[in-house]
């Protein structure tokens, strides 16, 4: 009887074995937590769909982003909910804004101590919902690269660190590095949603934010699932026009985009473990079909194996707390 002479589970004998030859490492330092404010809100606002995800008045945001420094995660990113709409999105480059009072007060009581992150879309803060300006019942590129241009430079003017563009308008990166260098604010950096795909996993966002489109859906402008080498054109597109980092958007279902795009580009790669994937999981560990820190942990660290120097993820705060007790 022959035995074999390889045998990989020597590796694997003991936990501290398994330590030692671990590839793939997680820390609260990968993580990117989303925070929701929203305007004129008086108190915290529990979100159906998302379970423990809330949107917060201005006066909770201190606490909050206090939360998330002290797990030792690095930075934020910030999603507006304005008090009123319009078809021009007025109120996302107000620099009175909900986003920029948040930027602002964010910076004043924490300086440097935590990365500012924003949302540049319109989605929000449209009466249509969509993503960019209506004009003749479609979605206009070029006023719509413009408006982003102008919320990138304002919420600059408020302290933010880094914009993050995802409206997934062609030119976009290049028409806001254009105006944030003409305003001067040549270190803000951009964190472009570069391949962006249209997903069924972003509805509980849509539910957190109140962006659904009124009308049509968003297929004219994000990237299709099915094309993948159409995704890596997009991504090459923002390193071209000097996005300083790149995001592959959902995260689970597009890990071989995540591997990909770090197989082919040199330059810092993020991935948004969406809401979707946040609310099956709370979903399925709420029946007791799946341990929920057993799989968030595999889930993320599956995005990090993938490729992905940061994780955007509403998993943030729990993973970073079991991450610190493990």
């Amino acid at each position: 009887m022959s035995f074999p002479t390889r045998r990989l589970r020597r590796l694997r004998t003991s936990s501290k074995m398994r330590e030692l030859v671990q590839e793939t490492s997680l820390d609260p330092r990968d993580f990117i937590c989303p925070v929701f404010v929203q305007e004129d809100l008086k108190s915290r606002v529990k979100v159906d769909s998302m379970a423990e995800i809330e949107r917060l008045p201005l006066d909770d945001l201190n606490d909050e982003v206090g939360t998330i420094s002290d797990l030792n995660i690095p930075a934020i990113m910030l999603f507006g909910i304005p008090a009123k709409k319009d078809e021009e999105g007025a109120s996302s480059f107000d620099d009175k804004g909900i986003v920029q009072k948040a930027i602002s007060q964010i910076r004043s009581n924490f300086g440097d101590k935590i990365v500012i992150m924003a949302d540049v879309c319109l989605c929000q803060y449209t009466s249509t919902g969509h993503c960019g300006i209506v004009q003749n019942n479609k979605i206009d590129n070029d006023s719509s690269i413009n408006t982003l241009a102008k919320i990138a430079t304002s919420q600059a003017r408020a302290g933010v660190d880094t914009v993050s563009p995802s409206a997934m308008m062609d030119g976009q990166v290049a028409a806001i590095r254009k105006a944030l260098d003409d305003e001067g604010f040549t270190d803000v950096s951009i964190m472009s949603h570069s391949a962006k795909h249209r997903s069924s996993f972003y509805s509980p966002f849509r539910d957190a934010a109140e962006c659904a489109p009124k009308f049509g859906d968003r297929k004219t402008y994000q990237v299709p699932f099915t094309n993948a080498r159409e995704a890596m054109r997009e991504v090459e597109s923002d390193i071209s026009e000097g996005v300083d980092i790149v995001m592959i958007k959902p995260a689970l279902s597009y890990l071989d985009l995540i591997a990909e795009t770090r197989r082919r580009f040199n330059i810092p790669v993020a991935a948004y473990s969406v809401s979707g994937e946040y609310a099956l999981v709370k979903g399925a560990a709420k029946q007791g079909w799946v341990n929920e820190q057993e799989i968030t942990s595999e889930i993320l660290h599956s995005i990090k194996r993938a490729g992905a120097d940061m994780i955007v993820t509403y998993f943030a705060k729990s993973a970073a707390k079991f991450l610190q007790e493990s």
